[in-house]
C-alpha cells in the first residue's frame, strides 16, 4: 500500500492561509483517489476534499467549500490542501488519506480507506 507523509501545518491567525502537503510513495500513486481529513480535540474524524486519481474531478465539505482547494501533482507524486480565510473552527490535526481506484463520494464516507497519514496539526486563533 501506499505511504503517506504530511507536512505543512502550524500556527495561523484567522484569516490567514496555510498549505498542507502530502507526500507519496510507490510508483502508483497516479491509481490512487486522495483525499484530506480532520479531527478536531473531542471531535470525530471529519471529511475535508477529496480528489480523482487524474486530478480532474475534486469535492469538498461544505465547511471548507470555497476556502480550501486540493490538488495533487502525480509527477511528485504529492497532494497539496491549500486553505485560506481560515476560521478557528478550522483547527484539528489534518489528515492525507489514499484509497484506490474510489469515487469522492466513497473517500467522503471514509469507506475502505487504503493508506493514512500520520496528521499535522492546524491552529488557528483568533
Amino acid at each position: 500500500q501506499v505511504q503517506l507523509v504530511e507536512s505543512g501545518g502550524g500556527l495561523v491567525q484567522a484569516g490567514g492561509s496555510l498549505r498542507l502537503s502530502c507526500a507519496a510513495s510507490g510508483r502508483t500513486f497516479s491509481s490512487y483517489t486522495m483525499g484530506w481529513f480532520r479531527q478536531a480535540p473531542g471531535k470525530e474524524r471529519e471529511f475535508v476534499a477529496a480528489i480523482s486519481h487524474s486530478g480532474g474531478i475534486t469535492y469538498y465539505a461544505d465547511s471548507v467549500s470555497g476556502r480550501f482547494t486540493i490538488s495533487r501533482d502525480n509527477a511528485k507524486n504529492t497532494v497539496y490542501l491549500q486553505m485560506n480565510s481560515l476560521k478557528a473552527e478550522d483547527t484539528a490535526v489534518y489528515y492525507c488519506a489514499a484509497k484506490r481506484y474510489s469515487t469522492l463520494q466513497a473517500m467522503g464516507a471514509m469507506t475502505n480507506i487504503g493508506s493514512w497519514g500520520q496528521g499535522t496539526q492546524v491552529t488557528v486563533s483568533s
